[in-house]
């Protein structure tokens, strides 16, 4: 079982900056390093956002690209997003999601079917 907490969310103007943080199992990181985010708005379907493997490897929804940057602290169990111009549109639940196992060719892929583990999310608010 792989167990992910998420942290960091809040409420910010348009413009501005967030950055999230995934604390992942201390066990995991010695066997995986295949996690991604995604994001739920109200009355929208779960939407990818970014994802990375063990090799730093990363990839973004096109929404993401420019603005958003994935990246994990390996010594300390921990996945980041950093956001950077937040737009209204970016309102949403913010999920960690974790693959495991994850053979070391995984290629990042931000679909849900290829994360067996999630956190409980963390509230994103973009204001205008």
């Amino acid at each position: 079982q792989v167990r992910l907490v998420e942290s960091g969310g809040g409420s910010v103007q348009a413009g501005g900056s967030l950055r999230l943080s995934c604390e992942a199992s201390e066990y995991y990181y010695s066997s995986g390093n295949c996690m991604g985010w995604f994001r739920q708005a109200p009355g929208k379907e779960r939407e990818g956002v970014a994802a990375i493997n063990r090799h730093g490897t990363t990839t973004y929804a096109d929404s993401a690209k420019g603005r958003f940057t994935i990246s994990q602290d390996n010594g300390k169990n921990i996945l980041f997003l950093h956001m950077n111009s937040l737009k209204p549109e970016d309102s949403a639940m913010y999920y960690c999601a974790a693959r495991w196992p994850c053979a070391v060719g995984w290629a990042p892929r931000i679909r849900e079917a290829e994360f067996g583990y999630w956190g409980q999310g963390t509230q994103v608010t973009v204001s205008s």
